[in-house]
């Protein structure tokens, strides 16, 4: 039997009882976004996540326990877009053609989340949680690239002597590095094809691939 779930404790990973409150909580989500963009992580508000949300004050308070609660999930949900997918080769015609394609594909994601990501790096200055949670993703990221690594190694394709877990953590860190410069930094940077080219070009040499 189950009891009425206090302010807040669904926010804690529960799902949502009802239809009804899943539809609520991701406006809620999704308004969240949209004013973290807009205000950035200090100036924001419960009280203006709930305007945009259009919800009753109360009703954030069913599903988040605090601002902090729903940018957490916000961030979390915006690292499995771009972590989880992007940032890993997927199967191709080649190794090298995979590589490329992981590139474009987090440049894509990056794109995509570069004002959420801006914020993201400022909170983890000094919340440790956030900094766990992009340490996790990363991990997790990092982790299935480097068994990519080691499965072309046992194919011949990787030199054996490679260190493949060091090798998917420089890698990654270089390409996510680049974007953070362009996308977040505003540097001035070549076209998109020229920077992607290179990074292209960078990874497939230090994996000794065939292009």
């Amino acid at each position: 039997m189950h009891s009425k779930a206090g302010p807040g404790e669904e926010a804690a990973g529960q799902v949502p009882l009802t239809e009804r409150g899943a539809r609520t909580r991701e406006r809620i989500l999704r308004a969240a976004r949209e004013v973290f963009e807009e205000r950035g992580f200090l100036d924001t508000r419960v009280a203006h996540i709930t305007r945009r949300a259009a919800v009753a004050y109360g009703s954030f308070y069913t599903y988040f326990p605090s601002k902090e609660a729903v940018f957490l999930e916000v961030a979390d949900r915006l690292f499995q877009d771009m972590t989880e997918h992007a940032l890993v080769p997927s199967e191709g015609p080649s190794p090298a053609a995979c590589v490329r394609r992981a590139n474009r594909a987090y440049y894509e994601a990056y794109r995509r989340n570069a004002r959420m990501m801006a914020i993201i790096e400022q909170v983890a200055t000094f919340n440790v949680e956030f900094q766990e949670m992009r340490r996790k993703h990363r991990a997790g990221a990092t982790g299935r690239l480097a068994e990519v690594i080691r499965r072309w190694q046992r194919a011949g394709l990787v030199g054996g002597k490679l260190d493949a877990e060091m090798a998917a953590r420089a890698l990654a860190a270089m390409v996510d590095h680049s974007l953070y410069l362009w996308f977040v930094q505003g540097e001035d940077t070549p076209d998109t094809e020229r920077l992607l080219d290179t990074l292209d070009a960078l990874t497939i040499r230090a994996l000794g691939l065939q292009a």
